[in-house]
């Protein structure tokens, strides 16, 4: 490293510090600018809209968009939309008009066209990311998350960044040099959140059925969802000791079980002693203040935290995630209804994969028995069609409602639809059941 990037960042990060406005001048017609998951830049966005009457053919590649500065709505020729990986409801609408394409591709092989094959679809001109101010040398954090954001910098030929102070710095991978963006925009103390969504209420004995799936030791995945999010302080984790951390997000709650020794990562087999994540629950005050430069702490890239291989390489690795619907072959939808793309398949299949390939692993998936105050089965006979299968049956092992454990690995299909019908909301056994005999 050279000896003016320690010393000359000061001048180089006062002399990129710009306006919004200014900053969006760098994006060209015909640019595709990507907008990662985890990169809050409401500035930068609205200030690129401003811009909509001189620009045309600008590609927006967003994953789980945080905001529309108006690109989602009709008439806005200037700018073409898509939603990679995870949808939300910023951009749900205009997906069902048909005006946003969804882009689904294996999480931690993102780059694999542009790294291996010659070009990528949706080749990065110009990243959006946000970062805390430089520290004394010079480095940007990009506080709670990481996500994609250094593997798209580096490929992209502008970084616009929007600055916030109160973003916490952890190791990792979670840094950025001022030398490698071209323009700062200021932001605040910390990033508008994302206003909390409608949910059905939490079943808490869900919570002790996954308890009782889970080892002393055992590392644990655990995906982002209504049915996982409560997991931790409704006593899913309560009386296991040394447990681990190689996830993709983690949860409100764990935090406050690595203060307490419950969460230690000893019995890891891979990164011992670390709480490995791509993204962290930072909710309150308490917990940007603990994790900020904590060394149990490690943020990494998605395509490390991702990968299959590195997955099924921690012993009794423990992957917890969510499903709209399951069928009564064991099929797993978490993505769509129907054909209409609700959320998206994130790394929850490779985390499946990666737990059934480790020693001692194992998969649960969770969901309500019903939604709708009970009148629609959340276990179904058959997909309504044009739902997209986020797990194959094949790699189905545990599944959890309030009603039960459904165990599925290794049976015969009527063996399965049993397990599942068990498991379903009282009132809609028969049904199920009906559906089991005409099949």
């Amino acid at each position: 490293m050279e000896r003016s990037r320690y010393l000359d960042w000061p001048e180089e990060y006062a002399a990129k510090l710009m306006t919004p406005a200014e900053a969006a001048q760098l994006v060209r017609p015909g640019d595709t600018v990507v907008i990662p998951i985890g990169a809050i830049t409401p500035n930068l966005c609205a200030a690129l809209w401003e811009r909509r009457e001189e620009l045309h053919d600008v590609d927006v590649l967003a994953c789980a968009p945080f905001v529309d500065p108006g690109w989602y709505e009709p008439g806005h020729p200037a700018f073409r939309t898509h939603v990679e990986l995870f949808n939300t409801a910023v951009a749900r609408a205009s997906m069902v008009r048909g005006a946003t394409d969804f882009v689904s591709i294996p999480f931690s092989r993102r780059f694999k066209g542009e790294d291996e094959r010659g070009g990528g679809r949706f080749a990065v001109d110009v990243v959006f990311i946000g970062v805390s101010p430089p520290d004394r040398f010079g480095y940007c954090s990009f506080g709670t998350s990481v996500w994609n954001k250094g593997s798209y910098a580096r490929r992209a030929r502008t970084v616009l960044a929007e600055v916030f102070a109160g973003y916490p710095r952890t190791g990792g991978d979670n840094r950025i040099h001022v030398s490698e963006i071209a323009a700062f925009v200021e932001g605040g103390e910390l990033p508008p959140v994302r206003a909390a969504r409608e949910s059905n209420p939490f079943h808490p004995a869900m919570a002790g059925y996954v308890n009782e799936l889970l080892r002393h030791g055992d590392t644990l995945q655990i995906g982002t969802g209504l049915s996982t999010l409560p997991l931790a302080r409704a006593g899913a984790f309560d009386g296991l000791v040394d447990l681990g951390v190689h996830s993709e997000v983690s949860i409100p709650g764990l935090n406050e079980l690595v203060a307490k020794g419950v969460i230690t990562g000893a019995r890891k087999t891979v990164n011992p002693g670390k709480f490995v994540a791509t993204a962290l629950s930072a909710t309150t005050e308490w917990d940007l203040e603990f994790i900020h430069e904590n060394p149990v702490y490690e943020l990494r890239d998605v395509a490390y935290t991702n990968d299959i291989q590195v997955i099924a390489a921690h012993e009794n690795m423990a992957a917890i995630n969510n499903a709209m619907t399951i069928d009564l072959t064991g099929q797993v939808a978490a993505e769509s209804i129907g054909p209409a793309m609700w959320s998206g398949p994130g790394g929850q299949l490779e985390f499946v994969i990666g737990a059934m390939y480790a020693k001692g692993g194992r998969s649960i998936t969770l969901l309500p028995a019903a939604a709708k105050d009970g009148t629609v089965s959340r276990i179904v006979a058959e997909h309504p069609p044009g739902t997209v299968v986020t797990v194959p049956r094949q790699f189905v092992d545990y599944v959890v409602t309030e009603y039960g454990v459904a165990r599925l690995f290794g049976k015969s299909d009527r063996e399965r639809a049993e397990e599942l019908i068990a498991v379903a909301h009282p009132d809609h056994r028969a049904e199920l059941r009906r559906a089991l005999r005409r099949s």
